[in-house]
């Protein structure tokens, strides 16, 4: 029997308790499991190589009053990239608009964020296709790129595309629904495929019970249940966390920021920061091939008290042909 194998790369952030990133981890720092399985480190990188990081910015109208504090917080994590960090701008409302390719020019970069216009969108009616804008900036722009990748979006949360519930098989094909019809899974997969991570930005309030430590505790569990409904989070928020959860990114609120400088300063130095670990799967826990689906993923780094790992929760396998 062939058994397949494959290289799967995880890229890591490993934060301290203050959320500072730490530099300076070796390969025998870190473990790595896949399905609770200990998986060998085959690869292992600490550059710091450039970025490429796709600012994908929520035009719709119910984004409008937020909209320049919107374009404010894109300039702060440009002006916070590496010199050699490439960015792109996209916006969306119902439809996903490319204003810039990658480009490591600042200036250009900056002129992109200041052409998005929700009046100019106010004709482009049929809601807020949140979910759909982050797979078509992951399916259209970072194919071939190397390196970290990164999104960074900011919305509300409120997508009218996808119908996501409480229930978790919203996020799944529904039956009835056309074959290529998007799902929030889909949007899942190709972030996992590709590793990219999210960062997520609301222009809402934070939740009261959606705290960092709440966050951390459910690092490892999905946030989307039916359950989840007594926790007074808005079903719309606990996607936009899940979907930073499953890419190894995190969620940030963008009222609560002190100075938006330094919070896309601290984002900026996480991408500068990352481990790339990567191990060859096709071995579980009986020996045999790996099979089709999604693989958990975990990470462990020995000797450092109060360090988080922040990487993507699973990846996916195709079935074979």
């Amino acid at each position: 029997m062939q058994v397949r194998t494959q290289m799967v790369p995880v890229t890591c952030i490993v934060s301290t308790a203050d959320g500072t990133a730490l530099p300076g981890l070796r390969r025998e720092d870190f473990r790595i499991f896949e399905d609770a399985v200990e998986q060998p480190i085959s690869y292992f990188d600490a550059s710091t190589a450039p970025a490429s990081v796709a600012l994908v910015i929520d035009a719709s109208p119910s984004v409008l009053r937020n909209s320049e504090e919107m374009k404010q917080a894109a300039d702060a994590l440009i002006g916070a990239l590496a010199p050699l960090d490439q960015a792109a701008v996209v916006d969306f409302s119902a439809h996903t608009y490319l204003q810039l390719p990658f480009s490591d020019v600042r200036e250009v970069v900056t002129r992109a964020v200041a052409r998005i216009n929700v009046q100019d969108l106010l004709s482009d009616t049929g809601g807020s296709n949140i979910y759909e804008a982050v797979y078509l900036a992951a399916q259209k722009l970072f194919p071939g790129r190397t390196g970290r990748k990164a999104i960074l979006l900011l919305t509300d949360g409120q997508d009218s595309g996808l119908g996501l519930t409480f229930d978790p098989s919203s996020a799944a094909p529904q039956p009835g629904q056309p074959a290529n019809r998007l799902t929030f899974d889909d949007v899942a997969r190709i972030l996992a495929a590709q590793d990219i991570q999210v960062f997520a930005v609301s222009t809402e309030n934070r939740p009261k019970i959606m705290t960092p430590e709440w966050l951390d505790a459910h690092e490892n569990t999905t946030l989307v249940t039916p359950s989840a409904r007594a926790s007074g989070i808005p079903a719309y928020t606990l996607y936009l966390a899940e979907l930073a959860r499953r890419s190894g990114g995190q969620l940030y609120f963008l009222r609560e920021t002190q100075t938006l400088a330094g919070t896309f300063r601290k984002i900026a130095e996480k991408l500068r920061a990352e481990y790339t670990l990567g191990f060859y799967s096709g071995r579980d826990a009986s020996g045999s091939g790996i099979r089709p689906g999604w693989h958990a993923l975990r990470v462990e780094v020995a000797d450092q008290p109060g360090a988080r790992v922040s990487h993507r929760a699973a990846y996916y396998v195709p079935a074979a042909p």
